[in-house]
């Protein structure tokens, strides 16, 4: 197995879903685990177990959560009143032994000056790049194939979303209903993180705290003809709003569509 980090955002205020929880984004649960635990089980269903999280808002609560991490999840038997307390875990979790490296990038910083402000832990020759709300059904092994054949910087996953909302309508011109589809595929699409990039990448983000990924390091790829897409047409879902974590948990309890992982 490729030792490839795998950078996760954590940074950001979530600001969809604040006033309805007062939990970090990435820990609202999901089936009894937060969200960002079920994008780490995804790639670690395939191998990759090194983690890379950029904080920032808020950083303190997923610190907390990886330092209960054992105790959280596990079984335990704890002596107490003692001198030092001692804790003896049972059971095992049910994946393999995971590093996860929490980095304080900075309370306002733009995501491409994360992923530079985390570079001391890139170090292979490419790493993957994703954001802590976002689960799919991804093949990240054929992910990394793909992007291994094409040789250029960058890969993002792209997905096409439905419309969760409304239904959409065709009707004749006398308004006689010819077609009908709740919540249909959209006709484009998006960006739906799951990104690989070559280390080489770093050298493209300026200095500073003020480099966004999307709207300049992203646009500047394209111009140089080093982004490539790769098309997953299987169950993808981001969880931005309150509404996003109800059809994730139900989704979740019906047939878990992103659990890759045994």
């Amino acid at each position: 197995m490729q030792d490839i980090p795998v950078v996760i955002f954590c940074g950001g205020q979530g600001s969809r879903m604040r006033g309805g929880t007062l939990t970090k984004k990435e820990l609202v649960e999901i089936g009894g685990r937060p969200i960002i635990w079920h994008v780490m089980r995804i790639f670690s269903a395939f191998g990759f177990n090194r983690f890379v999280l950029t904080l920032g808002y808020e950083a303190h609560q997923i610190k907390q959560y990886f330092l209960n991490y054992e105790a959280l999840s596990r079984d335990f038997t704890i002596k107490v009143g003692a001198h030092n307390n001692q804790i003896a875990y049972h059971g095992r979790e049910p994946h393999p032994e995971w590093r996860v490296s929490l980095v304080d990038t900075g309370l306002h910083t733009d995501k491409a000056s994360r992923v530079a402000r985390v570079a001391e832990f890139l170090d292979a020759d490419r790493f993957f790049l994703t954001y802590g709300d976002g689960v799919g059904n991804i093949n990240v092994r054929a992910l990394l194939a793909f992007h291994e054949a094409h040789g250029r910087l960058g890969t993002m996953t792209a997905v096409q979303p439905r419309h969760y909302q409304y239904g959409t309508v065709d009707a004749n011109a006398a308004g006689l209903v010819t077609d009908y589809q709740q919540y249909p595929a959209l006709p484009y699409w998006i960006n739906g993180g799951f990104m690989v990039f070559e280390r080489a990448l770093l050298d493209l983000i300026p200095p500073g705290d003020n480099a966004p990924l999307e709207t300049r390091l992203m646009p500047e790829l394209v111009a140089r003809q080093q982004l490539m897409m790769y098309r997953h047409s299987g169950f993808w879902q981001s969880m931005d709003t309150l509404k996003d974590a109800m059809d994730l948990e139900e989704a979740w309890q019906r047939d878990a569509p992103w659990k890759v992982w045994e």
